[in-house]
């Protein structure tokens, strides 16, 4: 498929210093740059993962799509075009504030920004983290995931699905319309909720090493109201993880992990299960509304549902084929 990849994100926000210290004191990002009114962030060898852009809006400014060949650029345009979606060619200017050689963008039919490139620029430097970590999970799998709240999931399915080639993981329509798509052997690097709302829900990076992601839920708790889900694992992509609330208006889930498909011979399916298997206590939310995903968890672990053992436990199975 010619998109590979989610590979970076920018976000709006006025509170670049707040954001400075989250991305790295809380995730153990390295800083990359301050200049010209935006804050860089690294989690690979990549000249830059996530851009914080100072300006005023506290939401998601752009997804970025890696696709495989300079060609598919043209093809995916041309495709777009055809569909009525406006495209646009990125100037030079911008495409080496992106740090790529070459970029289009258009707009999804909830107006968030979506730019496909080609060809990411590397670091002449090794990643340093701002924190003892192993590392992130990055490199044919992307940054993470991105969950964006949507009024109604069904009018973005066929632009997502059918004019960008995501492929469907897996999808529920109760008690609201949600879907999951993959573009690599990640379970799902994007996904849609139908909250009746808009913007990103949140995005998700994938630690190496589960302590990594244990000692940021340590020092997630030293701080009032940071933690927005408490540790858990999810259902559908095996991920242990927590959410932490950020300096906007939107969470970034720290895990570790996730389920790797393998994309020839995965088949798209309903999901009639909770979102987790246990944990992921919901601590923003109404008690009301914190009830109704308890029940949920519960009633899960009460069917004996449960995570498949070894072949999905990167850490066990590693040891294992030593």
């Amino acid at each position: 498929m010619p998109i590979n990849a989610l590979g970076y994100m920018g976000v709006r926000s006025a509170a670049l210093e707040e954001w400075a210290d989250y991305t790295q004191r809380l995730l153990g990002m390295q800083l990359a740059d301050t200049g010209a009114g935006t804050l860089s962030l690294r989690m690979d060898d990549w000249r830059q993962r996530l851009v914080i852009l100072d300006e005023a809006g506290d939401e998601l400014a752009f997804m970025g799509w890696q696709v495989d060949r300079i060609g598919d650029l043209d093809v995916l345009g041309a495709r777009l075009d055809t569909a009525g979606v406006t495209v646009h060619e990125a100037s030079r200017s911008l495409c080496d504030q992106r740090f790529v050689d070459r970029m289009i963008f258009c707009h999804d039919p909830d107006g968030n920004r979506v730019e496909l490139f080609y060809s990411p620029r590397m670091a002449t430097d090794s990643f340093a983290p701002a924190r003892p970590i192993e590392g992130f999970l990055t490199g044919p799998y992307g940054m993470g995931h991105a969950v964006l709240h949507v009024e109604h999931v069904e009018p973005l399915v066929p632009f997502y699905r059918d004019l960008l080639g995501f492929r469907v993981s897996d999808y529920g329509l109760s008690p609201y319309g949600m879907y999951f798509f993959h573009v690599n052997g990640r379970h799902h690097s994007f996904a849609m909720i139908g909250t009746g709302r808009r913007g990103l829900h949140h995005f998700m990076v994938e630690y190496k090493n589960l302590d990594d992601v244990g000692q940021g839920y340590d020092l997630a708790q030293l701080d009032d109201d940071r933690i927005a889900y408490t540790l858990g694992r999810h259902t559908n992509d095996y991920m242990t993880s927590f959410y932490a609330r950020t300096p906007s208006e939107f969470f970034i889930e720290s895990g570790w992990g996730g389920r790797i498909i393998n994309m020839n011979d995965w088949e798209p399916h309903e999901t009639h299960v909770g979102p987790s298997f246990w944990g992921h206590e919901r601590v923003h939310l109404p008690d009301e509304q914190r009830r109704v995903m308890r029940e949920m968890r519960l009633k899960t672990a009460a069917e004996g549902k449960r995570t498949p053992l070894v072949i999905d436990c990167p850490w066990l199975y590693d040891q294992i084929t030593r």
